[in-house]
């Protein structure tokens, strides 16, 4: 059991560079600033384990997640019945953004309550 709580308290990080990655790609952008200053983060987050970041860096995409679902909600709305784009749309878009929450909240979960090991030399 102990195993299974390891691995999924390491994985955050490095979820959270794909979901990044991935909307690095589908912006479209070569030069996203967002998504460059994401990734250096979380890659320095993996690095350095700072509890302070390690809490900021997911609250920021809670809330970018949030307001996006609020968009997603807004451009489903505008598809005049419930066809397959409309639910590719919603699937996708929900599966994306709520994935990113909840491995966001693992994040939260893995810097804010769990005690942190200190070594002394």
């Amino acid at each position: 059991m102990k195993s299974y709580k390891k691995i999924i308290l390491s994985l955050p990080e490095y979820l959270l560079v794909a979901a990044v990655l991935f909307y690095w790609m589908s912006a479209g952008l070569v030069v996203n600033y967002i998504a460059i200053g994401l990734i250096t983060a979380l890659v320095l987050q993996m690095i350095f384990k700072n509890k302070v970041v390690g809490i900021a860096i997911p609250l920021l995409l809670i809330l970018t997640c949030l307001y996006m679902l609020l968009a997603l909600i807004s451009e489903f709305s505008e598809f005049p019945s419930f066809n397959s784009e409309a639910k590719t749309l919603l699937f996708v878009g929900l599966g994306y953004f709520l994935t990113t929450m909840l491995v966001s909240v693992i994040m939260i979960y893995k810097y804010a309550v769990l005690p942190t090991k200190r070594t002394h030399s």
